[in-house]
């Protein structure tokens, strides 16, 4: 099977910095399957062009047990279309031989790794059984003119008719990082099979190789199910969690960064935060939890808290934003530990409007000052994703007492603490949701204020405690 990579992006032969191989030589590569030459038909300043040719060994895959599926002894195990049709055997010569450039790294030319250069990109033979369409559906979105050509199943014998094959041509502007993530991923879409076994950390990788473009491709769901063998359960969770990166901005299921002057300024002079943080911390440790999971975690710092109890056996973190996940990852000094206190903590990326069965199984979860960044909707997929689906034995929950607000001199009567604020609450509509949420699925609860409190206005922030009946 062949790839082609072409740019005309002066000077050209940069390419061969970015993909880590020197047009002046042929390339060759063993894998386990066969063999990949990399090698550069045209490298002049103008154009350059790489080839990546694949050499699939069916006689060796059937004797290694993991050729394509047949009976055993039937020829379709030997002759059969896997070395010539672009298929998954690609999409892992590409992780193999061009890994570097498929993680955005180049040495000599960083700068143009980030940039997006003109490519064309020929594959000689792609399977796709739902036709032409599905190829456009599949590639158009991403910003490529895509040219086909479909191919007869035999041109010495035309009243076959076509066959399922087509050549490829994508045209279009891209990083090259992201070039090679869509082919290594939309590949095995197109032709539908895998050459090996898909487990739970084929999730994982769609997510990494999906980055940004994935999430809001509108044949995501598509993509999810092929890629995944059509897995019910894996497609299933690929999907959520691709719908709940399509939703991050527009949901965000943590507090968005402070903006100068509001939240974090009007609360720093009391330091509620470093307070509430505290009082959460010592409930955790009054509940005699085992297991936390802190849902909107942030930058870590109710878990800096918490993992300095011995007694919990398994703390998690889950956030939706990628960015805040690597701050509390330093904030955490994760390296530093000692594997007696890393193998304690974990955490991953989420959200909360979708169920998760990563959620279950918790003695206790936190939800500190993350419910009023919800709107009306998203609060109500939370309340079931958290109380009915996840149920741990203990929620604590934290939101601001908007009685209080009045007690901030900087803070505009009418506005809350945070732009981003869906709501603030009174303690009677916090008691009241509280409430609502104990009837509805079986816990009972009790009311805490955060912060030295005002004997008209409440504490300046208000926690209710849930306890499974």
């Amino acid at each position: 099977m062949l790839l082609s990579i072409t740019t005309t992006a002066v000077p050209a032969t940069d390419l061969g910095y970015l993909l880590h191989k020197n047009p002046g030589r042929v390339h060759g590569f063993d894998l386990s399957f066969g063999h990949a030459t990399v090698f550069y038909p045209e490298a002049s300043p103008d154009r350059c062009t790489v080839c990546l040719l694949l050499e699939v060994d069916p006689i060796g895959l059937v004797r290694r047990k993991s050729g394509p599926a047949g009976d055993g002894g039937m020829l379709t195990q030997y002759v059969n279309d896997r070395p010539y049709v672009a298929s998954s055997f690609l999409s892992v010569a590409i992780s193999e031989v061009f890994g570097t450039a498929l993680g955005g790294r180049s040495k000599d030319r960083p700068e143009l790794a980030a940039q997006s250069l003109p490519f064309e990109v020929r594959i000689a033979v792609l399977p796709s059984r739902a036709g032409e369409r599905l190829i456009r559906d599949l590639f158009e979105p991403l910003g490529y003119a895509v040219t086909t050509e479909r191919l007869a199943l035999d041109p010495k014998f035309p009243e076959w008719g076509p066959s399922r094959y087509y050549s490829v041509l994508l045209t279009g502007n891209q990083r090259l990082q992201d070039l090679l993530s869509h082919i290594n991923v939309l590949i095995p879409v197109l032709d539908d099979e895998k050459h090996y076994w898909v487990g739970d950390d084929e999730v994982d990788k769609l997510l990494r190789r999906g980055g940004d473009w994935l999430p809001v491709h509108p044949a995501k769901e598509q993509i999810a199910r092929r890629y995944l063998k059509h897995r019910k359960s894996l497609a299933l969770e690929a999907i959520e969690r691709l719908a709940t990166d399509a939703d991050a901005e527009d949901e965000p299921a943590t507090p968005a960064p402070k903006a100068p002057g509001r939240e974090e300024a009007l609360e720093s002079k009391i330091s509620l935060n470093a307070q509430r943080i505290s009082q959460v911390a010592d409930a955790v440790r009054a509940a005699g939890a085992k297991s936390v999971v802190d849902l909107g975690c942030g930058e870590g710092k109710l878990l800096r808290e918490l993992v300095k109890q011995r007694h919990l056996e398994r703390i998690v973190g889950m956030d939706v934003s990628i960015r805040s996940l690597e701050t509390a990852h330093e904030r955490l000094r994760l390296e530093q530990l000692s594997p007696t206190f890393r193998d304690r903590i974990q955490l991953i990326h989420g959200s909360l409007m979708y169920r998760d069965r990563r959620l279950q199984g918790f003695d206790l979860a936190t939800v500190i000052e993350v419910i009023e960044h919800l709107d009306a909707a998203r609060l109500r997929a939370f309340e079931r994703v958290l109380f009915e689906q996840a149920r741990p034995s203990t929620v604590l929950v934290t939101t601001p007492n908007a009685e209080y607000n009045v007690r901030f001199e900087s803070l505009p009567a009418g506005q809350f603490r945070h732009p981003d604020h869906r709501f603030e609450w009174t303690r009677a509509e916090f008691e009241a949701w509280s409430t609502g949420i104990a009837a509805r699925f079986g816990y009972a609860v009790r009311f805490d204020g955060v912060g030295l409190a005002d004997a008209a206005l409440g504490a300046p922030s208000q926690m209710a405690t849930f306890d499974i009946r």
